[in-house]
């Protein structure tokens, strides 16, 4: 190569792109109204074994047949009391467990649109379990309060006293009390669960390459090669990868070194 000749300019390494997000599907009204009404659908059937359970955790209260029907047989029965905490305590936490199943199942739905889907399947579940609870021993009671002398003891089964339904103008039902319970603990556990999402939009996104915002400092733009980036000074070819023939990186400037003490001032002109 003759000293004429001027010498090649190093290749500028490429600035990788950051690749956009894939955008989410759009969302189909119908599919969202079947999914939110199937999830309502399966929390309303779910109420039956809570029924269940409450049956049997909550204890009959004891009464007595006279002419008038039937009367306590204490003068401060604690039963129905414990059969009202034990369903508010097996609603709460129906109600948490239930926002949890939405917010992982329902993930393309999660929003204002999940929200409302949990409170309506956690009503319905209370609603069912309220009324497949109280029907356990029913019969039995109806029948011993309809033939069994005056005198004769029994037991009334599990109702709740501090929660129902009413019927406003006798056609709204509204429901009320501890009905409310599981619908309760649902809508906090999901406000929650939306409150605590690291992302925007509630809904899982890719993640980041950190090798798109740039190398490390001291090193100019252009992303690693194959083996990482290289030590400073030595740069990356055509083909990505460092070689002797390469221009290389400039390394980072250093400090100035203090002067040393007692040093003679250059002349000042």
């Amino acid at each position: 190569m003759s000293p004429d000749t001027p010498a090649a300019e190093p290749p500028v390494p490429a600035v990788p792109t950051v690749p956009p997000v894939p955008a989410d599907p759009p969302r189909r009204p119908a599919r969202t109204a079947a999914a939110g009404a199937a999830t309502v659908l399966v929390l309303g059937l779910l109420g039956a074994p809570l029924g269940l359970l409450w049956a049997a955790l909550a204890p009959a209260t004891p009464v007595v047949k006279t002419a008038d029907g039937a009367v306590y047989g204490q003068a401060q029965p604690e039963q129905p009391i414990a059969a009202d905490g034990w369903f508010s305590l097996l609603g709460l936490g129906f109600g948490v467990l239930a926002a949890l199943a939405v917010w992982f199942v329902l993930r393309r739905h999660r929003g204002p649109v999940g929200l409302v889907v949990v409170v309506a399947g956690a009503l319905a579940t209370a609603t069912v379990a309220w009324q497949v609870g109280r029907r356990v021993g029913l019969s039995t009671y109806q029948r011993l309060l309809e033939t069994a002398p005056d005198g004769t003891t029994f037991t009334k089964p599990a109702d709740l006293r501090a929660g129902g339904i009413d019927l406003i103008l006798g056609v709204l039902p509204v429901p009320h009390g501890n009905l409310l319970l599981p619908s309760f603990g649902a809508a906090v556990a999901y406000t929650m669960l939306a409150g605590w999402s690291r992302w925007p939009s509630l809904r899982p996104e890719p993640e980041p390459d950190p090798t798109w915002f740039g190398p490390p400092v001291g090193y100019p733009p252009g992303g690693p090669g194959p083996g990482g980036y290289p030590p400073l000074g030595v740069g990356p070819g055509a083909d990505g990868v460092s070689s002797g023939s390469a221009a290389p990186w400039p390394a980072p400037p250093a400090a100035p070194e203090p002067p040393v003490p007692g040093a003679a001032e250059p002349p000042r002109g």
